[in-house]
């Protein structure tokens, strides 16, 4: 089992038709990920990379049985495709798109809150790298060679630390169960509390390295539900430490503004409900097999 994405789950990709879409989507193939076709008004009826491609999202869930939609689609329209996805039927999208105002997703978050729960789509993203279950299939923009099948789930909002941590894992001979990238945006669909709920619920993860930053309240919310809610060991790691208050660092969300926001009190916020730290990121991997290994000896 995994989380979000397995071999079975049928993808397909709006904008597929475009540079960087087919890119991935051809990717996404090679790697075992079962896309059934791909989005793009005007192009219905056309196929591309042996797949058909649909006017509408509506249209291809009717004509292929799609449960997840990846959205390469450009910031001024990618809030319409998200809802229309939503719309559609479409149970987990994932949107990689960067740049998406925060006006736009406000009024996507506001759009999801009128299904319920059973109806609702789960959205990760925007501005994010995607989610991967090695060896089963994987939507975004990650590179799957560096991840190897396990049992431990990664969850960040950096994609690139997230790369970092499989890394070093698959060095020391720690697979990954899931990995999925939340992005770096102050407004996105599925929070690391959201993700930690999965993670706990699945009975093929372990442990779970969470990878955070400066800004927001997310790792906070995370903390407490960790302590109270999770079985399983969790390590995190928290980029900033060095980075001044009041001062936007590289990602939207990145910008402290509150306390319990700055890398240093989200550190201590962490340690405080029993999650282990890893003091830098060259120790993400050994951090976790220290704490895989207590485990172990421990049962």
């Amino acid at each position: 089992m995994a989380i979000l994405i397995t071999e079975k789950t049928r993808v397909i990709v709006q904008g597929m038709s475009g540079r960087i879409g087919q890119f991935h989507a051809e990717d996404m193939i090679k790697h075992g990920t079962n896309v059934v076709g791909g989005v793009t008004p005007g192009k219905g009826g056309d196929t591309l990379l042996g797949r058909p491609l649909f006017n509408t999202v509506r249209e291809a869930v009717e004509a292929t049985g799609a449960e997840a939609s990846l959205v390469f689609v450009p910031p001024p329209f990618a809030a319409d495709a998200i809802m229309e996805a939503a719309d559609a039927g479409i149970k987990t999208a994932v949107c990689v798109t960067d740049g998406i105002p925060s006006q736009d997703m406000m009024k996507v978050k506001r759009f999801l809150k009128r299904y319920p729960a059973e109806r609702k789509m789960r959205l990760v993203g925007p501005n994010c790298a995607g989610i991967i279950s090695p060896g089963k299939g994987f939507m975004g923009i990650m590179p799957p060679h560096i991840y190897m099948p396990g049992r431990v789930g990664i969850v960040g909002r950096s994609g690139t630390l997230g790369y970092e941590a499989a890394s070093q894992m698959k060095a020391l001979g720690i697979g990954v169960s899931t990995s999925v990238g939340i992005g770096g945006d102050p407004i996105n669909g599925s929070s690391f509390r959201d993700i930690l709920e999965l993670f706990e619920a699945d009975s093929e993860t372990d442990a779970v390295m969470m990878i955070g930053e400066i800004g927001g309240p997310q790792e906070a919310e995370a903390a407490i539900y960790a302590r109270d809610h999770m079985t399983k060991p969790v390590v995190a790691y928290i980029a900033g430490l060095s980075a001044p208050k009041g001062r936007k660092m590289g990602h939207a969300g990145a910008i402290i503004s509150a306390f319990g926001e700055s890398a240093q009190e989200k550190v201590e916020i962490l340690s405080a409900a029993g999650i282990t730290i890893a003091p830098n990121p060259s120790a993400m991997g050994d951090t976790m097999a220290r704490v895989l290994g207590t485990r172990r000896a421990a049962a």
